[in-house]
């Protein structure tokens, strides 16, 4: 495989990897982890128990040489061959025992690694280096294995097996630890491998079981964390985005408060300024005039009587043309008194604080009507009996301006005041059937005081505000308000 096959390979399998999710990756890891290590924990465990089972049938042999090989090999001691008598015996061994049915071949080396004895008489005689198991045997060592009869001494073996279970046992002098002999036997390895297959077998079930199970207790737990996270993840973008709203919201209103904070001033300046006109043009006028007439008056008696007494004295009043220039000026005087009162009744509210929503719009209606002797419709459904302090004052404002406007400039026709409540906002519509304007024109324009000022107090506690006007078809204030301002800005 080139190098770009091989990226384009790697490529791929990255790609599919970053499309699986973190818990779908996390499995598949999981899942090659855990068949890796079955795979390695089962090759261990068998290559155990075919380590225990050789181990064991060396020791089974080693049993046997000790109780029916090694009483007929003692003459080596003093011999350098073996015996014909004892080497009968031992062909005889293997043939009438349970254990020699087993061995298939059986030697006796000496020291020199020559072949004292064996079940092939051809290799008898023979003399082969002394290396390996052969070796640790001499060395006082069992030493058992597979062989799969490639050393040269097999040749004779090899002709007839493929492998073959080849043991060296150490045969020690009666009564001493010296080393006489080492008795090699080979057995056939059909029986062992059937027995170490099954144990093979068996303990690859269990790990296979214990790694299943494992990896589909782990994949439920996984899975349950996953779909928590997954669900965690989804309420979070929900609540990111339902907050995202919320910013987008509290900005808007944050900069609507601003503007109407920016214009309080200018507003309250230009309210001085109507109140200053209003004084200027009202009562300071007849106030004016009251003084004028009371120098004629007061000129002309001087002129006339110079040292006499005052037309006012206890004389009693003057008859004439001062007589009506006196009932001017408390014409004059009376009327700048109404005037004075009128607009520091306007200034001033009511006890709101104590009265519910729907008898502060009773009241103000009221105040209406008998100040401009018009009628107005009152229609008020199902509201709170009590509200915000903030509120209340801005409904109020907001009613008896809008009454105003609707006396001032369409002539009081068909007024109507019309308060609802849903959904914890309250709305406001004051109407009258006068000429209307054109609101559009005038929505942006800072001279009409009334309305700019209807607005920010609106904005200011968060709410909405808007004109339907039109020439011709009479004007409508609109205003939707909050039940709780403070609460939705500490909310905000």
């Amino acid at each position: 495989m080139g190098n770009r096959q091989r990226c384009a390979v790697r490529a791929w399998i990255e790609g599919s990897l970053k499309r699986l999710s973190l818990a779908q990756q996390f499995m598949l890891a999981s899942l090659v982890i855990l068949v890796a290590g079955a795979v390695s924990i089962g090759w261990w465990v068998g290559q155990q128990i075919e380590v225990g089972v050789i181990n064991r049938t060396a020791a089974t042999t080693a049993l046997y040489v000790e109780s029916f090989v090694a009483p007929h090999l003692q003459d080596l001691n003093r011999a350098e061959s073996l015996p014909l008598e004892h080497a009968s015996v031992l062909g005889r061994l293997l043939e009438e025992t349970s254990l020699g049915q087993y061995i298939v071949a059986f030697k006796v080396w000496d020291a020199g690694g020559r072949i004292l004895y064996s079940t092939s008489p051809a290799s008898i005689g023979r003399v082969f280096p002394v290396r390996g198991a052969l070796a640790r045997a001499w060395q006082g060592q069992m030493a058992s294995r597979i062989s799969d009869l490639r050393d040269e001494e097999n040749a004779l073996e090899r002709e007839r097996w493929t492998r073959l279970l080849e043991t060296y046992l150490p045969v020690r002098l009666e009564g001493t630890n010296r080393i006489i002999a080492v008795v090699e036997f080979y057995q056939a390895v059909d029986d062992l491998q059937r027995e170490s297959t099954a144990a093979q077998t068996r303990s690859w079930l269990v790990v296979g079981a214990a790694t299943l199970a494992m990896y589909l207790l782990l994949a439920g737990l996984v899975r349950r964390g996953s779909d928590t996270i997954a669900r965690q993840q989804a309420e979070l973008g929900d609540q990111v985005v339902r907050l995202t709203g919320l910013l987008a919201q509290n900005e808007e209103l944050h900069e609507r408060v601003r503007r109407a904070a920016a214009r309080t001033t200018a507003l309250n300046e230009r309210y001085l300024r109507r109140i200053s006109a209003e004084l200027h043009d009202g009562p300071a006028q007849d106030l004016g005039l009251a003084l004028l007439r009371l120098d004629s008056v007061i000129s002309r008696e001087a002129m006339a009587q110079p040292s006499g007494p005052s037309p006012l004295g206890s004389a009693g009043l003057p008859g004439g043309q001062d007589g009506a220039d006196l009932d001017r000026i408390e014409a004059c005087l009376r009327r700048a008194l109404q005037e004075v009162r009128a607009i520091s009744a306007g200034l001033r509210l009511p006890e709101l604080e104590n009265r519910t929503l729907a008898e502060s719009l009773a009241w103000v209606v009221r105040a209406h009507e008998r100040r401009t002797d018009t009628k107005v419709a009152l229609s008020l459904a199902g509201l709170p009996e009590q509200l915000s302090l903030p509120v209340k004052i801005t409904l109020y404002r907001l009613v008896q301006e809008a009454l105003s406007n609707a006396y001032r400039h369409g002539g009081g026709m068909s007024q109507r005041v019309s308060v609802g409540y849903e959904a914890d906002h309250l709305t406001v519509a004051v109407s009258d059937q006068g000429p209307g304007f054109n609101w559009a024109k005038v929505a942006d324009r800072d001279e009409h005081l009334g309305l700019v000022g209807m607005r920010e107090r609106v904005e200011s506690l968060g709410g909405l505000f808007r004109v339907e006007s039109e020439p011709g078809r009479g004007t409508t204030v609109i205003a939707h308000l909050p039940l709780h301002p403070e609460e939705e800005d500490r909310e905000r």
